[in-house]
């Protein structure tokens, strides 16, 4: 049982007869996980560096202005209000001591008899650091402001500029990565260039705005089947994307980034969307980490650490149809968390636990613009167009946490289906005395 001194150092968690389950994130699973719970059997306790939930699907939308940046986040308190022994705590983890059962943030240790971490991922640079410093993630909110600002203060200094090389860096904007978020950002992109710039800026002509999706596949959607990958190929060429295939970014200095084939593209903008790695924290011995992410078994425990779980993207799961381990989305966290929430409720019952865990492949989508969707679901059903729109924006309603959020999301959809406007194209950003931006913050 949590009696421990490290109860009350800093965080300040009631002292408790009953077993304490300590939740790190309030991601995706972490959120479905704390929900299911049965707080009559148990404490719980959410650890997370902020005091909200974003759903990442939709940040791409924020960065272009589309939605504001409180329609797809919503306070983690909110969630469990009236939830009993339920406890929530803004923290950020320094590191697991797995073998005393404690978990260490910047404000203090506390013990738990279960821990699970559900710290999800993080960009992955692949070791680059100019890629750190010159690139723009999108991960996080502040990334998708921070961008937003970025790509309007840009199209302003366009109209002021006297410098052709300057210009013709503003008007290159390269987005890396195929996979979904990079193909939506990219087609987001696109409907901006046509339909709102040249309305913002009748006096100045854009059509030079160029662009380039980069992907080291020769495909893109490489996560879904071929026929998506080449209607969402389709789609992005209608809109006059750029589609640089089999080829990646070598570097970037923030001014030209140079392609693995030599190409040399001037830009002022490049977006990465090129990949994720496990947001692993510190303490763990190597043989339970693979990968950056967690190892764990088919029950979603570490094997020779008592009372240790970690589901979502910073789980590391194989199993027959994914030998290279489970993919890193929102339905496999959602699923481990509602799995194992069940498993936590029939031990607290002196029940039969669950069997193994088993994903369970809905499908998948991604859209590419007004009209535009790609949709693959389990069969080998796989359409695009209007249809596809249409469910992929069902698909997000639902998914959205939170009633006012689902409205607020909805009325900004017909909105701009309607109108052609994105309505939040504010430049909201630090600056320095001597006017240059602030280092991008967040972490990544």
């Amino acid at each position: 049982m949590s009696t421990s001194p490290f109860s009350h150092l800093s965080l300040n968690v009631p002292d408790t007869a009953k077993p304490r389950i300590v939740i790190l994130g309030g991601g995706f699973g972490g959120i479905r996980l704390a929900q299911g719970i049965d707080t009559r059997y148990y404490q719980v306790v959410m650890l997370d560096r902020n005091n909200y939930h974003g759903f990442q699907p939709l940040l791409y939308q924020v960065a272009t202005a589309g939605l504001e940046p409180d329609s797809i986040a919503g306070p983690l308190r909110r969630l469990f209000i009236g939830r009993r022994d339920f406890h929530f705590r803004m923290a950020r983890v320094t590191g697991i001591q797995p073998y005393e059962k404690i978990v260490d943030t910047v404000i203090g240790g506390l013990h738990y008899d279960h821990l699970v971490v559900a710290t999800g991922s993080h960009t992955n640079f692949y070791g680059n650091p100019n890629f750190i410093t010159h690139t723009f993630p999108l991960k996080q909110v502040p990334h998708a402001l921070d961008l937003r600002s970025h790509l309007l203060q840009n199209f302003e200094r366009a109209v002021l500029t006297t410098d052709p090389f300057e210009l013709e860096a503003i008007l290159n904007i390269v987005v890396v990565g195929g996979g979904p978020t990079g193909v939506e950002v990219a087609g987001a992109l696109s409907e901006f260039k046509r339909h709102v710039l040249p309305s913002d800026y009748p006096d100045f002509d854009f059509s030079p705005l160029q662009i380039h999706l980069v992907e080291g596949n020769l495909r893109l959607l490489a996560s879904m089947s071929e026929r998506a990958g080449k209607l969402a190929a389709k789609y992005l060429e209608a809109l006059g994307v750029n589609l640089v295939l089999g080829t990646t970014v070598r570097d970037y200095d923030g001014k030209i980034a140079t392609l693995s084939d030599g190409t040399a593209i001037t830009s002022l903008s490049l977006i990465w969307a090129a990949g994720v790695s496990g947001n692993l924290p510190e303490g763990l011995p190597a043989e339970a980490v693979r990968n950056d992410r967690i190892l764990v078994n088919d029950r979603l425990c570490v094997d020779g650490m008592s009372g240790l779980y970690a589901i979502g993207d910073i789980a590391h799961l194989v199993d027959v149809r994914h030998p290279e381990g489970l993919p890193m989305v929102a339905p496999v966290a959602l699923q481990q968390g509602e799995y194992l929430a069940r498993q936590f409720n029939r031990m607290a019952a002196g029940r039969e636990v669950l069997s193994a865990f088993r994903y369970r492949h809905h499908g998948a989508l991604a859209t590419v613009g007004r009209n535009k969707a790609v949709v693959e679901l389990p069969g080998g059903i796989t359409f695009g167009g209007f249809a596809a729109w249409l469910f992929w924006m069902f698909v997000h309603l639902l998914s959205i946490i939170g009633f006012r959020n689902k409205i607020v999301v909805f009325s900004n959809w017909v909105w701009n289906y309607l109108t052609y406007d994105r309505g939040t194209r504010l430049i909201m950003r630090l600056f320095t005395p001597d006017g240059k931006p602030r280092e991008k913050y967040g972490t990544y």
